[in-house]
């Protein structure tokens, strides 16, 4: 089974894309933190999250930098060759549902 739930604060404000198929993605970062019990330090992960469809308008307009973002999905694996030809790869969370948390106040700031 492939699942993801992930908490965080975005990294940047979501940006849209829209195609001429009519699809729409929205992408943007999370910063999740966890105690690193060796270093007695938070750590910080970033996650990369692509929203298909109509969700991904709603991502688009909600998510701005900072907000606390709830995301349900799967990881999924983006491969290519980069100009020098060499093979590249990188994971993402493609999700199927997300939440916005936190505050009124934290919104307005």
């Amino acid at each position: 089974m492939n699942t993801a739930t992930i908490v965080g604060r975005a990294g940047q404000d979501a940006e849209i894309k829209y195609f001429e198929s009519g699809k729409v993605k929205t992408t943007f970062s999370l910063a999740v933190d966890k105690w690193d019990a060796k270093t007695k330090e938070n750590v910080t992960d970033w996650f990369n999250i692509e929203i298909w469809d109509k969700q991904a308008e709603t991502a688009g307009e909600l998510v701005k930098k900072g907000r606390l973002v709830a995301v349900d999905g799967r990881i999924s694996v983006s491969k290519w060759t980069d100009q020098a030809g060499e093979e590249r790869e990188r994971f993402l969370i493609v999700a199927n549902s997300f939440r916005m948390l936190g505050s009124r106040r934290d919104a307005e700031a």
